[in-house]
């Protein structure tokens, strides 16, 4: 539909910007709870008298169900009325965060956690499919650009934010502010969110669900285990092959059935299947140094949790602000150009964090971090619109679905290779306690060399990462990729 036809799928005309406004509101609210409690868990566990694994689970489990809910999305977009599944999914979040903000005990706020979750985890999809329904395939670009915002400005605030609101006020408060956002979105909804996508009857494939839910459910908590308790750990071993065994049946259950729960043959298009790699790749590249960065200024430079998220607070800002850009950039150019651009960016911009020291100044770290950032926003959004364009109308749902799932993912995998490495890696150069009872002070340097060992081994896969992801940029299609009626990948312009 062209930008003045804008009419919902009853033929009904509907204000289009301030649908989108409460998409992107709503949408924003929710991913920021994926990272909003990190700097909130010492006060966490003290308030609640947990364990740093136990209180861990707060981020862990809202990422595993978000993960599980992703695929369902698929089918629920293709079924239910798109007006009240949005809203019926902020609901349940509005529950969540509200049980979040008045939980009397720390279970409370686990179950909380895990209600917040389910509206996340239909959210996020939604909004996505949703803007690439309404705007036109040469406006694309800037409407997914605008989404960018959402999934790479709100995680990166996350801990900048909570880490002020524990600085001044309580704990509750980090919920308390999302409360009425929520409310004025579901509000607002009522009047201006409308039904734009088609929807048709279709029956739920229970065996689909189940093999879905424990594959990924089984996948992400193993990769979010792997933090504590070590790759050997038979928790983390039975879950990843738990995980993969299901994740098979799933597979094959969706390339075998009539009518798949997830329908994955829109990986047959090329240009889908590259672009969601590097969106991916790209993704890893972010959030694995976007966890251990803060790590780094906390223990070695002895910063505060407010001042560490501060510090990454100007990349999360360049992100916000070129993401829109860029979409509009893809309009007119296409996605090759910018994911190459991006990627040289992200690539060029993570190689000098290997080389971090003690006295690595602050400036230098914010501005690397931007330079990063600024790669990221050439990137996520013009590639995943790009293999967007490649489906048709009909196997948006599902392209959006499996986007996201492989996205969620690969961040689980990411973050859990770079803690792995970067406790291996400090542990085996850590000096042995003899000398820290003979030479404290010798000690202490040795132990900061340690860590900044594993540090620079961690960056070194984030760069390894972002090289590899360059290097497949080349593959893209040149120019602008039109959409096709089936899900072969379209033509370049």
């Amino acid at each position: 539909m062209s930008a003045k036809q804008t009419v919902d799928a009853n033929g009904n005309p509907y204000n289009r910007t301030m649908f989108v406004l409460l998409l992107l509101v709503g949408a924003f609210v929710t991913v920021l709870n994926q990272t909003i409690l990190g700097t909130a868990f010492p006060t966490l566990m003290n308030a609640f008298n947990v364990s740093t694994s136990t209180v861990q689970w707060l981020t862990t489990g809202f990422m595993m169900v978000n993960g599980i809910l992703i695929p369902v999305s698929a089918w629920l977009t293709s079924r239910m009325n798109t007006k009240w599944l949005y809203l019926g999914a902020m609901l349940i979040f509005e529950i969540g965060t509200i049980l979040a903000a008045t939980a009397p005990t720390f279970s409370v706020l686990f179950i909380a956690r895990l209600v917040q979750a389910v509206g996340a985890g239909v959210i996020m999809p939604l909004m996505q499919t949703i803007l690439l329904s309404i705007f036109p395939a040469n406006e694309r670009g800037a409407a997914l650009g605008m989404g960018g915002i959402v999934i790479g400005l709100a995680p990166a605030i996350g801990p900048t934010l909570s880490g002020w609101i524990i600085d001044n006020y309580s704990w509750r408060v980090i919920f308390s502010l999302i409360i009425p956002i929520a409310a004025f979105v579901l509000v607002a909804g009522l009047f201006f969110i409308k039904p734009v996508l088609p929807t048709h009857k279709s029956k739920l494939d229970y065996i689909s669900l189940v093999l879905s839910t424990i594959g990924f459910g089984s996948t992400l908590y193993g990769f979010s285990s792997v933090g504590n308790d070590g790759w050997g750990s038979k928790t983390v071993i039975w879950s990843l092959v738990i995980g993969a065994i299901f994740v098979g049946f799933f597979i094959w259950r969706q390339l075998t059935i009539e009518h798949p729960f997830l329908d994955l043959r829109v990986l047959k298009s090329f240009e889908f299947s590259l672009s969601t790699s590097l969106a991916s790749v790209s993704f890893m590249a972010m959030i694995g140094v976007e966890m251990v960065l803060p790590l780094y200024l906390q223990i070695v430079k002895g910063m505060s949790a407010f001042h560490s998220g501060l510090t990454l607070l100007g990349g999360a800002l360049m992100m916000g602000i070129m993401s829109p850009i860029t979409g509009k950039l893809f309009d007119k150019y296409g996605a090759r150009r910018l994911a190459i651009c991006g990627l040289f960016l992200l690539t060029v911009g993570t190689f000098p964090f290997m080389f971090l020291t003690e006295d690595t100044s602050n400036a230098y770290i914010m501005v690397l971090y931007a330079v990063r950032m600024f790669g990221v926003a050439m990137v996520m959004m013009p590639v995943t619109t790009s293999g967007m364009n490649s489906l048709s109308v009909q196997m948006m749902g599902h392209g959006t679905a499996v986007n996201n799932t492989i996205r969620q993912i690969c961040g689980s995998i990411a973050t859990a290779v770079m803690v792995s490495i970067l406790s291996n890696v400090t542990s085996n150069n850590m000096p042995s306690n003899t000398v820290k009872i003979n030479d404290p002070i010798h000690f202490r340097d040795l132990a900061i060399s340690a860590t900044l060992k594993g540090y620079t081994a961690t960056f070194g896969i984030a760069f390894l990462i972002a090289l590899i992801a360059f290097g497949l940029a080349f593959a893209l299609k040149k120019g602008r990729v039109s959409q096709k009626a089936t899900t072969k990948g379209g033509d370049a312009e």
